[in-house]
Formats: C-alpha cells, sequence, structure tokens
C-alpha cells in the first residue's frame, strides 16, 4: 500500500488557541498546559445532569458547594491524567486491545446507513403483523455453482413452476421434485426424508432466509412465486394462508386422532362439543374424549406458544377468536380438534421490538445492506478509483490502443486451487506489476495489497473457475478498503465520536493507573500496610459510629446440636449430655459419640461451633448472653445451645478489619499521590475564574 500524497496539517491544538479568549480563560493549568473554562464547565455539567444551552439560575449554597467539590474531582483526574500519559499508559498493548473493542462497538451505528437501517427494521415490523403458512419446491444449486450449473437448475425450476401453474397438484410436485434430489444424493428409499412434500408450516419475519421471506410475504394466499434464488438453490414457493399475527398463545385443545374410521373421530369430536355447550367443563370433557396423554389430564393446556410451534389450521382459529371462546371442532391431518383460548399476546411497539430485530439481524443476510449502502456512498465521498475499469491509451508500436489501466491477470496467474481448501500461501516475488489496481482518498493499493488480502480472507467452498473466483474476492476487497478507509477517518470527521473515544481512552488509563498506583499497591506493600494499621488503629474509638465496623461486639463460641426429631433423644436428655460435656470439657467429637451412644440408632443430628456476634445473629436472645445451655425449638425437632464462653468488645486484628482498613489505606496512598502529582506537574487553579462560574 503506498500514498498517493501525504496532507498532514497539525492545527488542532493551534486553532484551540487561537479561539480562546476572555469569554473562556484558562481555568486550570497542569505540567504547563492550559485547561479552559469552556472544557472544564462542558464536564461539570453533565456531571450534574444541567443541560449546556440552559441559562444560569442562582447560585445557591449546595450548587457552589457541588461545583467546588468537582473542581478538586477535575484537577485530581486530570493530574494523574498527565502522569498516566508520561508514563506512556496509552500505549500500553493490553489498554489498547481493550480500547479497540470499545471503539468498534461505538462505531458501528457511524459506519452504515442509518435510512436503510431504519427502512429494513420498519419492514420487518410491518412483515411481523402476519404469520405465513407456505410449501415450496426446492431445486439445489451451490451458492458458487458454474454458470452452467446455475443455469440447469434454474431450468428445472422454471419446469416444475410451469407445471404448478398449469393445475397440477402443487403438493405432488414438490414431493417429486424432493424425491429426485434424494435419488440424487443417493439417499436410501426407506429414509423418512423422502416423505417431504414441501409443507413448512407457520413462520414469520426472520424464521425464513431474507429472499425467500421476501418472496413469500410478496403474495397473497393461493398464489405462487417464480424461482427464487436463495444460498439452497431454487425455491417455488405456494403461499396457503396469511393469517394476523398474534405473538405467543396459551390455550387448552381436545385432540381427537384419526384412526382406521375417520367417521368415528369426527363423530366423537362433536360429542365432545356438545358436552360442552351442554354446560360441562372443557377440562372435564378433555379428559373423556382428548387422546393427547401429555396434556388431557391437565386440561389441555399448551402455555406460550409461538405461531410457527402448532399447526397452521390452529393458527388460522385462534387468530379469529377472543379469550373464553371454544371453536367448532376441524379437520388436521392429525384428527379433529376443539381449542379454547386463554390468552393471546400482542406485537409490542415498535420501538419496543427494534433490540430483538437487531438481535435477529446479526446473522441475517439483511443486517449486510445497511453497511453495503454505507460503502456505496464512500465509495463516492472517497472517491474510489477501479483501475481494472479504468481505460488508458497505450502506444504499440505504430498503433495506439485502449487498455485498462490495471490488470488482474497476474492475481488469477498467482493462485490455485488450494485457495478453496485455506491453504494457499502469498509469498513475495508472485506479481511483479506494481500499478494502483484501485485507489481510494490519498490511498492507492497495488496486486501485492490484493493477495495479502485474498491470503487472510480464505475459506473452505466448492472448486469453480479462478477467473471468477478473483473477480469475486477483488470485489470484496474493494468493499473492505473502502470501509476500512472510512473508519479509518472516522474520528477526524466525527467530532462527537472523537471525544466519545477520547473519553473512554481516559478512562481506561486511570483505571490501569490507579490499579498499579493505589490499588494493587495497597494490597502488595504489606509493610506499608503494618505500619498504617498501627498509626490509625489506636485513633479508633469503640464509641465512634463511624468506627463501628474496626470492632467485634460482644460474641459468644458455642456448640448447636441440631435434632431433627424429638423422638430420637429427648431435650431433657440432650441436656444432661451437654452439661456433663460442659464439666468434663469433652470436644465435639466426644460430645457427638455420647448422643450418638444415648440416642435411637441411626438417628440424624448435626453439630456445629460457631462464633457469633452480638447484634448480628440470630441464634442466642438478649438472656443468652452468658456461658451456659439453652434449649431452642424447631417448626421440626429442636437446637440444644452450648454457650462457652462470652468475649468482650475488642478492636479486630488486621486481618479481621482488612476490609476496612485496605479501603483506608488505598485512600491514604491515593492522598499522597496526588500531592506528590499537583507538585510535579506545578498544578494551577484559577480560583478567580471559579468564583465567576453561574449555572
Amino acid at each position: 500500500m503506498k500514498k498517493l500524497f501525504v496532507l498532514a496539517v497539525f492545527v488542532s491544538f493551534a486553532a484551540s488557541l487561537c479561539a480562546q479568549s476572555s469569554s473562556d480563560p484558562v481555568i486550570f493549568e497542569i505540567n504547563g498546559k492550559p485547561i479552559y473554562k469552556s472544557e472544564f464547565m462542558r464536564e461539570f455539567l453533565r456531571s450534574v445532569g444541567k443541560d449546556p444551552k440552559a441559562a444560569p439560575t442562582a447560585c445557591t449554597y449546595e450548587k457552589r458547594q457541588a461545583l467546588e467539590e468537582y473542581v478538586e474531582l477535575f484537577v485530581n483526574f486530570r493530574a494523574k491524567l498527565e502522569d498516566a500519559y508520561v508514563q506512556g499508559y496509552d500505549t500500553m498493548p493490553t489498554l489498547r486491545k481493550e480500547l479497540k473493542g470499545y471503539r468498534d462497538e461505538l462505531a458501528a451505528p457511524y459506519l452504515i446507513d442509518s435510512v436503510t437501517m431504519l427502512n429494513i427494521l420498519h419492514e420487518a415490523y410491518e412483515r411481523n403483523q402476519y404469520v405465513l403458512n407456505a410449501a415450496h419446491i426446492l431445486v439445489k444449486v451451490t451458492r458458487n455453482a458454474t454458470p452452467e450449473d446455475t443455469l440447469k437448475a434454474y431450468n428445472e425450476a422454471m419446469a416444475y413452476y410451469n407445471r404448478v401453474k398449469s393445475g397440477e397438484d402443487f403438493f405432488a410436485v414438490a414431493l417429486e421434485a424432493n424425491n429426485k434430489r434424494m435419488d440424487r444424493d443417493f439417499v436410501a428409499p426407506d429414509d423418512p426424508r423422502r416423505n417431504d412434500d414441501g409443507n413448512l408450516g407457520n413462520f414469520t419475519v426472520f424464521d425464513m432466509v431474507y429472499p425467500f421471506e421476501s418472496a413469500a410475504y410478496a403474495l397473497q394466499p393461493g398464489e405462487i412465486s417464480l424461482p427464487v434464488r436463495t444460498n439452497y438453490g431454487y425455491h417455488i414457493i405456494k403461499l396457503i394462508s396469511k393469517t394476523p399475527y398474534f405473538g405467543k398463545t396459551t390455550f387448552q385443545h381436545i385432540w381427537c386422532s384419526m384412526d382406521a374410521e375417520p367417521y368415528k373421530t369426527e363423530q366423537r369430536a362433536h360429542m365432545a362439543y356438545e358436552s360442552i355447550n351442554a354446560g360441562r367443563s372443557f377440562s372435564s370433557v378433555c379428559a373423556d374424549y382428548s387422546d393427547d396423554n401429555s396434556t388431557s389430564l391437565n386440561g389441555g393446556l399448551l402455555r406460550d406458544l409461538a405461531p410457527n410451534q402448532i399447526p397452521p389450521e390452529y393458527v388460522e382459529h385462534l387468530a379469529k377468536m377472543k379469550p373464553g371462546e371454544v371453536s367448532e371442532p376441524f379437520k388436521t391431518k392429525y384428527g379433529w380438534h376443539i381449542i379454547l383460548l386463554n390468552h393471546r399476546d400482542s406485537i409490542p411497539a415498535f420501538d419496543d421490538m427494534v433490540p430483538y430485530y437487531k438481535q435477529r439481524m446479526v446473522r441475517d443476510i439483511r443486517s449486510t445492506q445497511p453497511k453495503a449502502q454505507f460503502i456505496e456512498q464512500c465509495k463516492k465521498k472517497y472517491n474510489l478509483v477501479d483501475y481494472t475499469k479504468v481505460v488508458t491509451k497505450v502506444k504499440k508500436g505504430k498503433k495506439t490502443v485502449n487498455e485498462p489501466a490495471a490488470s488482474l491477470q497476474e492475481c488469477v496467474a498467482a493462485v490455485n486451487d488450494s485457495v478453496f481448501d485455506r491453504m494457499w500461501k502469498y509469498r513475495d516475488g508472485l506479481v511483479t506489476d506494481m500499478r494502483p489496481l484501485c485507489s481510494i482518498g490519498d490511498t492507492a493499493y497495488t496486486a501485492v495489497d490484493f493477495l495479502k488480502f485474498v491470503a487472510s480472507h480464505q475459506h473452505a467452498e466448492q472448486i469453480y473457475d479462478l477467473d471468477q473466483y478473483i473477480q469475486n474476492r477483488y470485489n470484496s476487497f474493494l468493499n473492505d478498503m473502502v470501509f476500512e478507509y472510512a473508519d479509518t477517518h472516522l474520528e477526524a470527521e466525527n467530532p462527537e465520536f472523537a471525544a466519545l473515544i477520547e473519553e473512554y481512552r481516559r478512562g481506561l488509563m486511570i483505571f490501569s493507573y490507579n490499579e498499579q498506583m493505589v490499588w494493587s499497591k495497597a494490597i502488595w506493600d504489606t509493610v506499608g500496610y503494618a505500619e498504617f494499621y498501627d498509626r490509625t488503629s489506636k485513633e479508633r474509638d469503640i464509641n465512634n459510629e463511624a468506627d463501628e465496623g474496626y470492632f467485634w461486639n460482644e460474641r459468644a463460641t458455642a456448640v448447636v446440636v441440631t435434632v431433627g426429631d424429638s423422638s430420637f433423644i429427648a431435650p431433657n436428655k440432650l441436656s444432661k449430655l451437654v452439661d456433663k460435656a460442659a464439666k468434663k470439657n469433652w470436644d465435639n467429637d466426644q460430645l457427638l459419640q455420647n448422643i450418638q451412644a444415648k440416642g435411637k440408632k441411626d438417628a440424624k443430628y448435626r453439630l456445629e461451633e460457631e462464633v457469633v456476634e452480638k447484634g448480628h445473629q440470630n441464634l442466642l436472645n438478649s438472656s443468652q448472653w452468658k456461658p451456659g445451655v439453652f434449649t431452642k425449638p424447631l417448626p421440626r425437632g429442636y437446637q440444644m445451645i452450648w454457650v462457652k464462653h462470652v468475649a468482650k468488645p475488642c478492636l479486630k486484628s488486621p486481618i479481621e478489619a482488612r476490609g476496612y482498613y485496605l479501603n483506608d489505606y488505598q485512600t491514604y496512598l491515593d492522598n499522597q499521590l496526588i500531592d506528590s502529582l499537583r507538585k510535579k506537574y506545578n498544578v494551577i487553579i484559577h480560583q478567580d475564574v471559579i468564583d465567576e462560574i453561574t449555572y
């Protein structure tokens, strides 16, 4: 890749200096660098949630206090940021990688055509108002099939289309086409896939590939489409029904399955319906008549089913019903049915559906349209020139002939069929023609750039013509390079986006800086932490509410024996054993062994020793804070509590109060760091400017 021309004029800083006036005075200076009032106010007003365009109001004491507090936060932040830049935090590989991840995510809305995206979302919402029931005839052909194979598949599809348009049964032709496809794929005669008559059941937006979906939604019930090309091949689509979409439904159903005598099945369904009309509950009739063993004893209840989870006939009936209504008996290929609608969802508002649509679009071909439209706009904006299509006059002997300004022929000769197995490798010297293949803005790209792109964008696919392969890859190359060019110019062309990325960069830098200079240091500096504890623990006062976390209240050490059933061992019997344990100073294992010896065989007991703190437990009541044995009834069984001893309130050790002291030590280190940075970078605060601020 080489630059056609380079024009780099560093004017931002100079322009900002020239723009300053008495209306935008310097409010801080850090390391000799000015920070202007406008920059400070932009961040301050955002922190207090005030519109920068709103007129100032009376400056109350509370507002002035908020301003002064933010001045300290702002200066401390910028002093740390200055030191972070000096130490090269902005060049850290881990930080740059993390920032790139955020940038890619934040840049996405800027790198698409928003009008196209909005149109696609509205199209999805409009289609979502209906659920379709359709069938198709499929003639398979791969995406990269040769023109000959593609034409052959198309002609076969057109032959099927002409037959069904002439009146042949669509499902019979679909079954024939399916079996013909099975024969080609050597599928066994008894394979169940041979029974496919093309009926797809119900679907709505995003359930099918986009070209198929678009063709289906363009039809009216009973209509048949011309062959539609997708990545699977050619489809002839017949729309069977188009029903208003109603989201998920909860309903009850009675199913009388088809048996050897269909008339009896229909008769049973009508008898069930008459019983419901006579006043019997739907659930009781369902228990007597339904053949759905999984739901018949539960009133035939089916919860929260989407239309594509139930037969099309159910969808058509449910769409017309109101909650509480019972349908007349209707027939499907599975038998006869009666349904009672309990609840039917409605489609949420468009704005509520947008996040769902965007999520579904991630792997849907329609997601490429906003990007593709954006790329087409950028080709004009950045003046893409494809020299393979630019004709120039070249002298050959005495004649002047027209030839393309660049050619892909060397690129075609450089690759081989290994590219279809992702095995092809680029090496220097494969091409000698260094004329630009294309240019975008101020950047030109040669065959070397293109072949490196080919090497890095291989994927397994069926072998086809290399000329066509290179042309396809070149088209992708043009699009990718245009997109990449637009991406690299995003900050320069969008000040709002540039400011957002700078905010993320600063945030990541300060996080890493604090992690290394304060938070982690407080953890690994064990000597400093011990000295800090020795010094500050002496200042703690047990009677000071703010110091409560640094002290233990009274604490009791208790052995708790939990008995699940009083019949295993009586409370008075266990109490005597625990008293004996206290007098003889048994350990917990000795006590448990004696309990098991005195209690019933195979009885289950649980013995635990606990240390509980007064005011932070529910084991002991106020009268039990003393050595002794106490009984506590439970809903099942009881607890025997042996309070061994009670400790007086005391200061927590460095380990016990580590969370409190570590937080204090981090604050201490942070304050020390800030003091040193203010001196190191000669922080100057222009208080006169601050005093004049109103907001």
